[in-house]
């Protein structure tokens, strides 16, 4: 009959320790049945699940092993029970929890403890994908970011996700929860919004104020935020209070386009590691196009202007680019590339951006208002737009480490 032990080490890190442990478990016959090690400021933890089919002082090996390689060793005697438990575990889905803030205070660990231990999750694994904090005790360069697993059965997601946001919004710690999947690793397409999204500002209203129009065009739009417009319609009529602009202004204000916070740094690492990138903007193909040349967009779709002897006549090329044209080309771009759906990641701050963000695999509002954050799956709202790094699993160091190397 099969005897199974649970094998725990810890002690000071330090070369040999691995190997001093497995010779000591093949002498004893020993089958591996499991295994996890890591190093925590210079402190090593292994956890073993062995099997024996005979007897064998395997516990004596481990300890004069243990001694001379300066490590206390426990053999814990595994149920059949526990055993069938911890398999069918395995099983069960696995969620992959993150926490995104300049700073991450302690007290967010215990209520997200809670906040799992209701929905009956176990945490498998904690680790870090940002930097260390600074021995000066200021601001991570790219922000605070761990990254939890989850497992357990019968998951009520949505309820999960909705107290986890009103819990981030206490604390001021982006929460984002992913159901894992091959998919996850597997990403290849990201499709951005562009106004407040990829730049801090709504390009629409510095034409209006460069026009001396902004309080009109202001007036459209909340006519539509109150519903009362849709957004072909809002569009047009603020369109066409932008005629008889000077084409020479667009460009002028190209050239003073504010980048979101983190932008370049992203698309540097997404050209870098091969994914297609593309913008699906409610905006103009003009400054798009700028951006596309300034950060090296794969393609661009946005709204043409119609510009006629040097003035914006105000109209627009048709088809308009709104919510479903947006979700539409997604999954036109993904089809042309031979994408599942699973590996696109979309990411935008409006209510325009909601039919992409829930078409795709990865959906991400950013610094988005209340209403689109609860409606998108995740959000980020603490830190600039490369922390989309983060949800996709890139840790900080890797990055840049291999950045340096290339």
């Amino acid at each position: 009959m099969t005897r199974r032990l649970l094998i725990r080490a810890t002690g000071a890190a330090r070369p040999g320790q691995l190997a001093g442990l497995g010779q000591a478990l093949a002498r004893s016959g020993a089958r591996l049945l499991d295994i996890n090690q890591s190093v925590t400021f210079g402190m090593v933890s292994l956890e073993a699940l062995v099997g024996l089919e005979h007897d064998s002082d395997l516990e004596g090996a481990l300890n004069e092993a243990g001694d001379s390689l300066g490590l206390d060793v426990q053999a814990i005697q595994v149920s059949a029970e526990d055993y069938q438990r911890w398999s069918s575990q395995a099983s069960e889905p696995r969620l992959i929890l993150t926490l995104l803030a300049p700073h991450l205070p302690a007290g967010i660990l215990a209520e997200m403890g809670a906040l799992t231990a209701e929905h009956g999750l176990t945490v498998e694994l904690i680790h870090r994908l940002s930097s260390r904090e600074p021995l000066d005790g200021g601001v991570p360069r790219f922000g605070s970011c761990v990254e939890c697993w989850l497992r357990g059965e019968e998951i009520d997601l949505d309820s999960l996700r909705e107290k986890a946001l009103a819990l981030g919004a206490m604390h001021g710690v982006d929460i984002a929860i992913q159901e894992d999947s091959i998919w996850r690793r597997h990403r290849r397409l990201v499709c951005f919004d562009m106004d407040s999204t990829l730049i801090q500002a709504e390009v629409i209203d510095e034409l209006a104020r460069r026009h001396g129009v902004y309080e009109e065009v202001a007036a459209v739009t909340e006519r539509a935020m109150r519903g009362e417009l849709d957004f072909q319609q809002s569009f047009r009529e603020r369109m066409a209070k932008l005629k008889g602009l000077d084409e020479a202004v667009l460009a002028e204000i190209a050239e003073e386009l504010p980048l979101m916070d983190g932008v370049e740094r992203l698309m540097k690492h997404l050209k870098r590691l091969g994914y297609r990138t593309a913008i699906l903007s409610g905006g103009f193909t003009y400054f798009a196009r700028h951006l596309q040349e300034t950060l090296g967009f794969d393609e661009i779709h946005a709204n043409e202007l119609v510009i006629e002897n040097g003035k914006v006549t105000g109209e627009v090329r048709e088809p308009i680019l709104d919510a479903s044209r947006k979700a539409e080309l997604l999954r036109e771009i993904a089809a042309r590339e031979g994408l599942a759906m699973e590996q696109t990641i979309a990411v935008g701050d409006g209510a325009n951006d909601l039919k992409m963000l829930a078409a795709a695999g990865l959906g991400i509002a950013f610094r988005a208002k209340p209403l689109v954050r609860s409606q998108a799956r995740q959000s980020i709202s603490t830190l600039g737009i490369d922390a989309v790094l983060y949800l996709m699993g890139y840790r900080e160091g890797d990055l840049e480490d291999d950045s340096r190397a290339g």
